[in-house]
């Protein structure tokens, strides 16, 4: 799981407040309300990030997420 995120398949900004909210927890449901869009509209976002990042599911991306966060190698961060 040493995935890296180059320039070109970083996250949008919308896609980086999916993740990070998908890494505190919440669920598609309440990520879709947070943001104000549809739940198959996270789901589609979702699916995006999982192919830009090279992961499968919610859990890698939480660890995915939380990894880059120890290392401080995110380029962004919303909160």
């Amino acid at each position: 799981m040493s995935k890296q995120c180059s320039a070109n398949r970083r996250p949008s900004p919308r896609q980086q407040a999916v993740i990070e909210l998908v890494a505190e927890g919440l669920t598609n449901r309440d990520v879709a309300k947070k943001l104000g869009i549809d739940a198959h509209v996270v789901r589609n976002y979702l699916s995006m990030i999982y192919d830009k990042i090279g992961l499968s599911n919610r859990v890698e991306l939480a660890l995915w997420y939380e990894t880059r966060v120890h290392e401080g190698k995110l380029p962004w961060r919303l909160h």
